[in-house]
């Protein structure tokens, strides 16, 4: 009750104090203020803070130290660390690698494949070793109405020497081929089956080869190349080609220089002209060094030389003799170390031609050309190649080439006069002809490993020709494109394709436009259809050293034409199996 009594009075003495304050006075009076003069500050009213003050304290606050006291006390444990070792890996089995193999297929058509290869060392720097190789058809292409069968057969042998600073290696080939003249042009031509039956198409190639190579790490003799060849064929035509190619290189004021010298020989009979009954004899001879001069500056490599060459012609005696001159410069730029390269290049050279040689690019040629060697006046380019990924590699390039006496197929003609009985002269046949040409290109490339199981690639070219004397240039496709790609399914099987397209092609074919009473025939421009080949393949990993495989060619079943009248077989399927061994 006390409490009580306090706490009003205080509420009674706060209310009387409120009403005091709120109390107005109505007349707080007046006063004068006179100012005398308006007040101008002065620099010496101003003062200066002091950057350290004084300290109003008479004793400054000193920190306490502080100590820190860890408790420990033991635990009882039973863990025991091990010792520490380097973390394990898992090694894979090493593939063994044997030194010979032979393989054996079969296909349809019905066709044989066959290889063996055999290497063996004789002493730690001696070595010998040998090639067999055998594919053959007996032919059944539809529509087709002579032989159309074809056999390769070759035998390589070599005996080498592998010394600390020399190597050197003498090589011995044979070689036996037979073909068949079985473009018969029987759309634009009438044969009667008579004629058809009196056709011998079969063509015999031979080729007999000895050469050797010798190698130096030491000195400024680089290394050297020898071959001589006979070849020959089943009309009694023969040629020989001999060649011999030394290589220098050395320094000169750090400077790498390098140069390279040939003398080729070519010569051969044929009994023959296509059109008249006389024999054709040729020879050239071709003698030239390349020298040139390496430059590098950080990311600049400029390869800079030129080509000397002289060459001596000569056709049923009559003689000509020449001096050629050529470019020889390369270079390259690095612009993103080896992942953008730039390089540019203006070359050229005196190509030998061969009788050989042609039958190697098409088989269905007649003996009755005419060989001469194609002058390469230059062949300037510009392009850029390197990585898109680690895994990706890439080429794209540009070129102008010109050339003088480029060799150019085209289907020889058929007259019906009967001058020239043998197998090749129905317009079943294939001859050479020459002109300058001018090719513009561009090339582009793309090769990627996905991973190490798969593998992938694809390249095309694009060619625009120029010619001077011919209406066109025979039997040279403009576009061209290619691509494969291989992968391994797993550690037993593997499997693979490949595709290319081959765009259209000219050629000059004989044509029939009357038949009685008395036959006429012209030459006519006609065009070859593109085509493209789709190729496949698949094996199996018996063991080590046992596998089967598949291959099928064509698997499209284009019926396209190679050359003018040559189609090619169907779907073709050859089932075989290879077999690694070592003696």
């Amino acid at each position: 009750m006390k409490k009580l009594n306090i706490i009003a009075l205080f509420f009674v003495v706060f209310g009387i104090q409120f009403s005091f304050a709120q109390v107005k006075d109505e007349n707080i009076g007046s006063e004068v203020v006179n100012i005398v003069k308006p007040y101008t500050p002065t620099i010496s009213d101003a003062f200066k803070v002091k950057e350290t003050p004084v300290l109003e304290d008479g004793e400054e606050q000193k920190k306490q130290p502080i100590q820190y006291n860890i408790f420990s006390f033991p635990v009882a444990s039973t863990f025991t660390p091990a010792k520490g070792k380097a973390a394990g890996v898992d090694k894979t089995e090493k593939e063994k690698l044997y030194n010979n193999y032979a393989t054996l297929g079969f296909g349809n058509y019905p066709t044989i494949n066959a290889e063996l290869f055999i290497t063996q060392n004789l002493s730690r720097s001696n070595y010998v070793g040998g090639m067999f190789r055998h594919l053959s058809s007996q032919g059944g292409i539809d529509g087709v109405v002579l032989d159309d069968k074809y056999a390769n057969t070759s035998l390589d042998v070599t005996y080498g020497v592998r010394e600390r600073n020399m190597s050197w290696n003498v090589d011995l080939g044979v070689k036996n081929q037979i073909y068949n003249w079985y473009g018969l042009p029987t759309a634009t031509i009438f044969f009667d089956d008579p004629t058809i039956a009196g056709i011998d198409s079969k063509q015999t190639y031979n080729t007999i080869a000895l050469g050797g190579k010798m190698s130096f790490k030491d000195g400024i003799f680089n290394d050297a190349s020898m071959q001589f060849k006979r070849f020959s064929d089943g009309l009694d035509s023969g040629e020989n080609r001999f060649f011999v190619k030394p290589n220098f290189d050395f320094d000169v004021m750090n400077q790498k220089v390098k140069a390279d010298f040939i003398v080729d020989y070519v010569g051969g009979t044929f009994n023959r002209t296509y059109t008249e009954d006389s024999e054709l004899k040729y020879s050239t001879i071709i003698a030239g060094t390349k020298p040139s001069i390496l430059y590098q500056q950080d990311d600049l490599s400029v390869h800079l030389g030129v080509g000397v060459f002289y060459a001596t012609t000569k056709v049923n005696g009559a003689t000509d003799g020449k001096i050629f001159i050529y470019p020889n410069i390369k270079a390259s730029y690095k612009l993103v170390g080896d992942i953008l390269i730039a390089y540019a290049g203006a070359e050229g050279d005196l190509e030998q031609n061969s009788y050989a040689d042609f039958v190697d690019q098409n088989p269905f040629v007649s003996p009755t050309l005419f060989v001469s060697p194609t002058d390469n006046k230059f062949d300037i380019y510009v392009g850029m190649k390197g990585k898109l990924a680690n895994s990706v590699a890439f080429n794209v390039r540009a070129s102008n080439k010109n050339q003088a006496d480029r060799a150019l197929f085209v289907s020889n003609g058929f007259d019906g006069t009967g001058t020239n009985t043998n197998g090749y002269a129905y317009g079943n046949s294939f001859g050479i002809v020459y002109d300058d040409l001018n090719t513009l290109s561009i090339f582009g490339e793309l090769k990627a490993d996905f991973s190490k199981n798969v593998t992938f690639g694809i390249n095309g070219t694009y060619n625009n020709y120029s010619t001077d004397t011919q209406a066109e240039a025979w039997n040279l496709p403009q576009l061209k494109i290619g691509s494969t790609i291989d992968f391994d399914i797993n550690e037993k099987w593997y499997a693979g394709a490949n595709v290319f397209f081959v765009g259209e092609r000219k050629d000059l074919i004989t044509k029939q436009e009357l038949i009685f009473p008395t036959p006429s025939y012209v030459r006519e421009t006609v065009t070859l259809d593109s085509y493209f080949d789709l190729n496949a393949h698949v094996g199996y990993k018996y063991n080590a050293r046992l596998t089967a495989f598949l291959k099928g060619n064509n698997l499209a079943n284009q019926e396209y034409n190679r050359w003018s009248n040559f189609p090619v077989q169907g779907i073709q399927v050859l089932l075989g199996a290879n077999y690694k061994f070592d003696f």
